[in-house]
């Protein structure tokens, strides 16, 4: 049952991140938000799309709260919902709008890519979900640079993604390592191949240290990642024998990015 004294989002916006259900915003109990987590990476949190607050809104429920947390989001209408509805409820919480271009819910942003307003080496947790699932490959090359630079050694990326096995396409070219499902608006859902992402990882100076299958066979894998030190070992990314099943998103509705503004 939803908390009576901290505001659900309203449906609206529910719409633009994906579930409807008030238990996928809440946490009564008070639980850690990301049970594989040890506890002292909440300190001081980045949440990279935080949409309408359904990671922050959880984790003002945890206890204890993180000491520090900072929600980016490119929709302007979310960034200001939680500002009015959540922030007030845990003080160290803030929010502010990523001006990125998206074509559904930011279309005249400033960039395709801005880099985070974090000191280097500062958060103990960057939380991307639902995130790298809407960015196209230079973008999310971007933003695994950029949280690598933010974290602190021993800070942890917990981020979703879509992925598959390039192998499983002979006809991809080398250079060629994203799938797409809408032609006019390509971030709608994106899908990457295993191997590229984990190269990309490598590269931005981040090791894959956890790896969960999704619910639904095809859908959001959770890896975790932590910069890259001498001896700390690199997880599999386990075959994906989830059940099959449909986990469809709501439609988004004409002129998203208005709402709430």
């Amino acid at each position: 049952m939803a908390s009576d004294t901290l505001p659900l989002p309203p449906r609206e916006m529910r719409m633009l991140v994906g579930p409807l259900e008030d238990d996928a915003y809440d946490n009564p109990r008070g639980n850690p938000v990301f049970a594989h987590l040890p506890p002292e990476v909440y300190e001081s949190v980045v949440d990279l799309g935080c949409g309408c607050g359904r990671v922050a809104r959880q984790l003002i429920q945890q206890r204890p709260q993180p000491q520090r947390y900072l929600g980016l989001d490119l929709h302007r209408g979310m960034v200001r919902w939680c500002e009015q509805n959540l922030a007030p409820s845990a003080p160290q919480f803030r929010f502010r709008h990523h001006d990125v271009r998206n074509v559904g819910l930011n279309p005249d942003g400033q960039a395709l890519t801005l880099p985070l307003p974090v000191e280097d080496d500062s958060a103990t947790l960057v939380v991307g979900v639902s995130v790298f699932t809407h960015m196209l490959p230079d973008q999310t090359i971007h933003y695994l640079h950029e949280a690598a630079r933010v974290l602190v050694p021993s800070g942890l990326l917990v981020a979703t993604w879509f992925l598959f096995d390039k192998l499983d396409f002979p006809y991809m070219q080398e250079f060629q390592n994203a799938l797409y499902i809408n032609l006019e608006d390509p971030s709608n859902a994106v899908s990457f191949d295993r191997t590229w992402v984990r190269g990309q990882a490598r590269n931005a100076g981040l090791t894959i240290v956890h790896a969960a299958r999704p619910a639904v066979r095809g859908f959001q894998w959770t890896l975790t990642m932590a910069p890259a030190v001498a001896g700390r070992r690199e997880a599999a990314i386990p075959t994906d024998s989830s059940r099959r099943g449909w986990r469809r998103p709501p439609l988004r509705p004409h002129r998203a990015e208005q709402i709430g503004i």
